[in-house]
């Protein structure tokens, strides 16, 4: 008998024609919303840009494509410490910090604003991978304990970016950042018993906060756009002309599309952000609800084929950089796609690869190539026999 073991690497071009797919979208759906956006905003062509910003991150991917993704895994802790001292940085105004809306979150670049925390997003990735593998390898066969110390390195490590992040203040993104780990570990073998007690504490938590929220909101030190975020979300049409103008809007405007829509550019609705935050309202007026579902479908198969590939992977180590990839884009669609509906409250989290931004976009694209790298790098195997 003679085995034969051969090894492919190849480029998965399905990932990439959903990408493409998606990018056409968002191209579509930006230059749409031009039209609504503030006069003094009307100039700027934020479609074009967007594309450029497309380019910047295939350019982001290639050069990812070009090291083994193993070798993340020793620097993990380096790029860790390098995004803390990021956060840090804007948490002591360092030179070049931009403030907007209340929130400390960006440094100036002559390219335009960046957002650390979005970097830092993929830094946790890569280190909670890196904890679980070094887990795995230590301990065999896990007793209940070793996953409470799994688990407990786990939040240690989230502990000072949401500490910084709270301070910015950004709610939105400690969600993210909360949900990459979570993502983490349910694929990391820790006892479904943990993760049930972990789930029930969450519901817990949860009831608590949101009480403490509406009654007490003194003792949470709750800055007050945020509890207007909250009550414009309770109760929209209430506080229509304040704190619930957005979600109305974004309601009335994904109402009117119907199911086939008004039209590319029949735009009757003012939306505030429409390019940004509530990009899917827009895509819900002009193309309705068939054009709505097309896009979730959309996210969906990009998911999908994520999975696929992080099931295929041989290697823990890769398999875990997906899952986090997949958690995180995977919670932002649901919490961005769900605040236009009035199913989450407003975050003001972007739609992956649809919403405009440059430093979004940018880490999703460098999420995407951790992705294609790990699928370049799967050896496939083949075995034949002969008698």
């Amino acid at each position: 008998m003679e085995n034969e073991k051969t090894a492919q690497t190849k480029i998965d071009y399905h990932l990439l024609f959903i990408l493409f797919l998606i990018a056409v979208v968002s191209a579509i759906a930006i230059e749409s919303a031009r039209e609504t956006l503030p006069a003094k905003l009307q100039h700027i062509n934020f479609a074009q840009k967007q594309l450029m910003w497309y380019v910047i991150g295939a350019v982001v991917i290639a050069v990812t494509m070009l090291f083994d993704y193993d070798r993340l895994f020793k620097i993990a802790w380096y790029l860790y410490g390098f995004g803390i001292i990021l956060l840090l940085g804007l948490e002591l105004n360092v030179p070049g910090t931009v403030t907007i809306k209340g929130a400390t979150s960006w440094y100036s670049l002559p390219g335009g604003n960046f957002q650390p925390s979005e970097l830092m997003k993929i830094f946790m990735i890569i280190v909670i991978s890196r904890m679980i593998v070094n887990h795995r390898e230590k301990y065999h066969d896990p007793t209940l304990q070793d996953d409470l110390k799994l688990l407990g390195k786990i939040v240690l490590s989230l502990v000072p970016p949401l500490f910084l992040l709270a301070r910015q203040p950004d709610m939105g993104m400690s969600m993210v950042f909360m949900a990459i780990a979570g993502s983490l570990i349910l694929v990391s073998g820790i006892r479904l018993r943990i993760i049930a007690a972990i789930v029930g504490l969450a519901v817990l938590g949860a009831t608590a906060f949101i009480v403490a929220f509406l009654y007490f909101p003194d003792v949470l030190k709750i800055k007050q756009y945020q509890l207007n975020r909250f009550y414009g979300w309770l109760n929209p049409y209430e506080y229509a002309s304040e704190q619930g103008f957005q979600l109305v809007k974004s309601l009335l405007a994904i109402g009117s599309g119907e199911l086939y829509g008004k039209g590319y550019k029949n735009l009757d609705v003012y939306l505030p952000e429409s390019h940004t935050d509530f990009i899917f309202s827009i895509i819900g007026e002009q193309f309705g609800f068939i054009g709505a579902s097309v896009v979730v479908s959309l996210f969906f198969l990009l998911i999908y084929r994520m999975i696929q590939i992080a099931l295929e992977c041989h290697d823990p180590f890769g398999s875990y950089l997906c899952a986090g990839v997949i958690g995180m884009i995977t919670f932002q669609v649901f919490q961005n796609v769900g605040m236009t509906i009035g199913l989450l409250p407003i975050t003001g989290l972007p739609l992956p690869f649809v919403s405009y931004g440059g430093s979004s976009l940018a880490t999703y694209m460098l999420a995407i190539g951790l992705v294609l790298n790990v699928r370049s790098r799967t050896q496939k195997f083949m075995f034949s026999a002969e008698q």
